[in-house]
């Protein structure tokens, strides 16, 4: 659980309902024209985020997203694939990025992904989230293409990490069943 500084008050995480669909998209869009116009060409993060919202996307927030919400107000997303362990899609709203919110959900992510076994969990970092995942404990250098359902091309980061003894005092710190929200 995690509850942030800055006099912001608590942000709680929960499972996302297929109606986040709407909020979580907008999250993504936002955190990515913040934050990728660094990496990517303006054309690249036009396609990128005008992409439509679609059934299949409404049927992945519902199946695998978390939200950290403020109030009531959705703030951050973020998915791991209990099956696959792959972890995406974690983005947070650009004026509450610096408040920790990313590294709380990615550390309650991970805490979803030991409590089911798995133990190796892998995503494709864009390049300016990479130095954020290796602070966070990923490795990976090389860059590969990332290919979007839509089609689009980006260059990416494939990272991953092993969720062994070393972490699960951290990730166990980071569990409180009794309470949901997120502390920084």
């Amino acid at each position: 659980d995690f509850c942030l500084s800055r006099g912001l008050g608590d942000v709680y995480k929960r499972q996302a309902l297929r109606s986040d669909a709407e909020a979580a998209f907008n999250i993504r869009r936002q955190a990515i024209r913040h934050q990728c116009i660094e990496v990517y060409t303006p054309e690249q993060v036009r396609i990128w985020t005008e992409m439509p919202l679609t059934d299949g996307y409404r049927d992945s927030v519902q199946d695998n997203y978390q939200l950290a919400c403020y109030g009531a107000q959705p703030v951050a997303t973020g998915f791991i694939d209990l099956q696959s362990g792959e972890l995406g899609a974690l983005f947070v709203l650009p004026a509450y990025m610096g408040h920790g919110i990313g590294r709380r959900m990615l550390l309650h992510l991970e805490r979803l992904a030991f409590e089911a076994g798995i133990t190796d969990i892998h995503l494709d970092a864009t390049p300016n989230a990479a130095p954020f995942y290796r602070h966070c404990g990923y490795q990976g250098t090389a860059q590969a293409i990332y290919l979007s359902p839509t089609g689009l091309e980006l260059p990416c980061i494939p990272m991953c990490k092993c969720l062994g003894a070393e972490v699960l005092p951290c990730l166990l710190y980071t569990s409180d069943a009794a309470d949901d929200s997120l502390r920084v």
